[in-house]
């Protein structure tokens, strides 16, 4: 708070009178700061692989628990959907995406009437920017979208559209002032590393380097650019996400062996997932060291958060499950080397190992540090918190809330957390969740219980299932297309359920 004294003398004050005007003495100026904003997203990043989480030894991410230090750690953090596209569209507008019809990749692109979070702040001030993966563009399998934009283009099951129809849906067209789109070595930008202007609309280019070296140095220099305004950095890691990829600078961090034979060799798979993850500790650390550099670092709030849970292998039969079957570099939906200890479930699955994630959230200018927060959180209140700590009211159709409060106070929630993905939809209240398969199977399980998603409680609390099955099937009906998944399950959830909840194939 700032005082601003003002002190006149009589005559003046008679002036003042004259003209119809009440003078105060003493005003209150209250000097409010937006803060800078980072969201920092891995790729199929499971619970266990932060090392605050304190779920497996072999994790190394300093810098990631430094952040937790800092800020909040959110054990019962979740993502709107267990694949990418779809948590990202929920993360950004702030909704769920089901209510806008993107249940899953192919319901690809994010339509340019949505409004995200980079275009609310870009509206009162800040400059924004996106670093690393998008995948929010049309792709070969968004067959729907082709019929209406392209039909020449569609054959079957896939659509070929021309790149630059696709290019219409890239971070300029989502509120982004500056991007460097790519995944790996290949980027889209409107900016180099070097921190110069490129086009102003953006050119391709092919960025030699490690690609989360090269994500880091992208993130860093939009930093530099904007550091004198307030600025939202969407920061993208490509990483653990197949095909793994390291340098021996981050694999010589973990050795082959474990020191008890072939017995304790460390799995490759694993191995090249560590040196990701390590990969990117690295570049967080390297930006929260600009950020105190600039002087920047109270007042920048930063999320950190996985897309999903880690894939396991089980979708292929068990004898891929944490094998090493595959080279690192196979591209394929296989183990990633991450882990989702302790939950139950993988990626593609709406069991806790999906969508459970590290969430953390630090700013020292306003939250406390050090703290544990125990109560569900989801991806969706990252739009509604930077809203309002940017002093804007959070939009009615919002689905998530502004966590300040709540992290701050260590308040409790009275909300309930929704999921719909493929033939599968569940809710969680308080300790309670309940999934829905669309062949009639279900399960009620106690999330605070040691044995969590390991037993299906719903024969002893038939009352409480039936409850949530009422709310979840009610908020079904708000979405598009509406209602409850109904016909046989996927080839894909036969197996994982199969092999986790043994429910039968």
């Amino acid at each position: 708070m700032v005082y601003c004294l003002l002190f006149i003398n009589r005559g003046g004050l008679e002036m003042l009178k004259r003209i119809g005007m009440v003078l105060l003495l003493s005003v209150a100026c209250a000097a409010v700061e937006k803060p800078n904003i980072i969201v920092i997203f891995t790729d199929d990043q499971g619970f266990a692989d932060i090392g605050v989480h304190g779920q497996v030894k072999d994790i190394k991410t300093p810098h990631i628990d430094a952040l937790a230090r800092d800020g909040i750690t959110c054990t019962s953090g979740y993502i709107t959907a267990p694949q990418c596209s779809p948590s990202r569209a929920g993360l950004l507008t702030g909704k769920y995406q089901q209510r806008f019809g993107f249940d899953t990749i192919p319901d690809a692109p994010l339509r340019l009437e949505e409004v995200t979070i980079a275009e609310r702040l870009k509206e009162v001030g800040y400059t924004t920017g996106m670093v690393g993966k998008w995948h929010l563009e049309p792709n070969h399998t968004c067959v729907e979208w082709g019929r209406e934009v392209c039909p020449d283009q569609v054959k079957g099951n896939k659509v070929t559209a021309p790149v630059e129809l696709i290019m219409n849906y890239f971070p300029a067209a989502q509120g982004f002032d500056e991007y460097f789109k790519g995944e790996m070595n290949r980027y889209y930008a409107n900016y180099g590393l070097d921190g110069k202007d490129l086009k102003s609309s953006g050119e391709w280019m092919d960025v030699p380097g490690y690609r989360l070296d090269i994500q880091t140095d992208a993130a860093a220099a939009f930093i530099k650019r904007n550091k004198k305004e307030p600025f939202f950095l969407y920061l993208a890691y490509f990483a653990p996400h197949v095909p793994l990829e390291a340098t021996e600078k981050y694999l010589s961090r973990f050795p082959r062996s474990t020191g008890s034979g072939q017995a304790g060799k460390m799995p490759e798979r694993r191995r090249y997932a560590l040196a990701m993850m390590s990969a990117v500790d690295d570049g967080i650390g390297r930006i929260r060291e600009l950020l105190k550099d600039l002087k920047l670092d109270e007042n920048t709030l930063i999320f950190y958060m996985s897309d999903n849970g880690a894939p396991l292998g089980a979708n292929g039969g068990s004898a891929a499950y944490l094998a090493d079957v595959h080279p690192v570099d196979h591209p394929g939906g296989i183990w990633d080397g991450s882990l989702n200890t302790p939950w139950v479930g993988e990626k593609g699955m709406l069991m806790e190992g999906g969508i459970r994630v590290p969430y953390l959230v630090s700013w020292p200018a306003r939250l406390p540090k050090g703290k544990t927060y125990k109560e569900p959180v989801i991806s969706l209140d990252m739009a509604a918190t930077c809203l309002a700590a940017a002093g804007q009211p959070i939009p009615k159709e919002f689905d998530g809330v502004d966590l300040v409060p709540l992290l701050a106070g260590g308040g409790k929630q009275d909300r309930a957390l929704y999921w719909r993905f493929w033939q599968q939809t569940a809710i969680r209240k308080d300790q309670w969740k309940y999934l829905h398969l669309s062949d009639g199977r279900e399960c009620l399980y106690d999330l605070e219980s040691d044995r969590h998603e390991k037993d299906n409680l719903i024969a002893q609390h038939p009352e409480k299932a039936k409850a949530l099955r009422k709310a979840l099937a009610e908020w079904n009906d708000e979405l598009e297309p509406k209602g409850m998944p109904a016909g046989p399950i996927d080839v894909q959830e036969k197996f994982w359920f199969g092999h986790y909840l043994n429910l039968g194939q």
